[in-house]
């Protein structure tokens, strides 16, 4: 049994992503310095809500969320919900379009959702698709970017500042990216390259995008880190937490707007307010641009009375 399997967290892999379950709060050294970061974030910050406490038995809050927020969830997010709150926490992470389908096919079940597009939300709207989900809030975003390898020929090439654009047209290179209908970094991926090709005037990028290889979003990190590509497309949130260089896409500008929604139907009601209480509130701003997040005045979309009293003001329906 690993180090963290034995403290608290559990890892396991669900449909090719990942999940974590997390018990209790884990002493772990990597996690405690990540704790005391965001708290002293905290204490510097000004707070207009607390999050709700739970009770001494409460049960846990299940969150589907984004495949690249899954190390920022695991490693800050979810220990220092935890530790605020007292819910104890689960979460699955996993390409947004995918987690859409698979809460419509009633394949997976969670309290929150957490999409990297408002796409991925509005496939839960409506009594055609379920009436999964009434509303959602945009709430911060991360820029789309090239990770490489540096040990490779190719990442080599980018780390000595030669152009993105002309290192991915060369023979040979290996470059991941993810699965357009399943994950919208996949869908932003295609944008980025079409659009450089008509502003730089080279066809060459878009006959390049054909034969890079998709994997699943989950996945592509460690592939990279495994020496199983020379780079991929990411974003700056699970690029910067994971230690990977990057290199940005100019002259295209692409980002992920990551929304929130509390699902119909939610097993832990209570429980799934305080989470989108404690992940909107002041005090994880300064966490969030720490890891390659940019928070913004939440963006409120759809039914305000569909949104509990307590989180109308949070989430800006009210």
């Amino acid at each position: 049994m690993s180090e963290i399997a034995s403290r608290g967290w559990v890892t396991r892999s669900r449909g090719g992503c990942r999940a974590l379950k997390l018990a209790a709060v884990a002493p772990l050294a990597a996690v405690a310095a990540l704790v005391l970061t965001g708290a002293q974030a905290a204490a510097a910050a000004p707070s207009s809500h607390s999050t709700p406490r739970a009770s001494a038995a409460a049960a846990k809050v299940s969150a589907i969320f984004a495949g690249s927020l899954v190390d920022i969830m695991e490693k800050s997010f979810g220990p220092e919900f935890t530790a605020a709150s007292g819910y104890p926490f689960e979460g699955f992470g996993g390409g947004s379009n995918e987690d859409a389908a698979q809460i419509k096919g009633k394949i997976r079940q969670g309290d929150v959702f957490v999409s990297a597009a408002a796409s991925a939300d509005q496939e839960l709207e409506g009594a055609a698709n379920g009436d999964w989900a009434s509303w959602y809030s945009t709430f911060t975003s991360s820029n789309l970017v090239l990770g490489y390898d540096p040990k490779t020929k190719f990442g080599r090439q980018l780390a000595a500042g030669k152009p993105w654009y002309e290192v991915l047209t060369e023979p040979g290179i290996v470059v991941g990216r993810t699965e357009p209908k399943a994950d919208p970094k996949g869908k932003l991926t295609v944008e980025a390259l079409d659009a450089a090709a008509r502003k730089l005037h080279d066809p060459k990028l878009l006959k390049a995008l054909k034969g890079f290889p998709v994997f699943e979003e989950t996945s592509m990190l460690a592939r990279l880190q495994a020496g199983q590509l020379d780079a991929g497309f990411f974003y700056v949130v699970e690029a910067k937490i994971a230690h990977v260089p990057t290199v940005p896409l100019t002259p295209v500008y692409k980002y992920a707007d990551y929304t929130i929604t509390l699902l119909n139907n939610a097993e832990n009601q209570a429980g799934a307010e305080a989470l989108v209480s404690f992940l909107l509130s002041p005090k994880r701003k300064a966490v969030e641009k720490q890891y390659g997040l940019v928070p913004i005045k939440p963006q409120f979309s759809g039914s305000a009375a569909a949104v509990p009293a307590s989180l109308r003001a949070i989430v800006g329906a009210g």
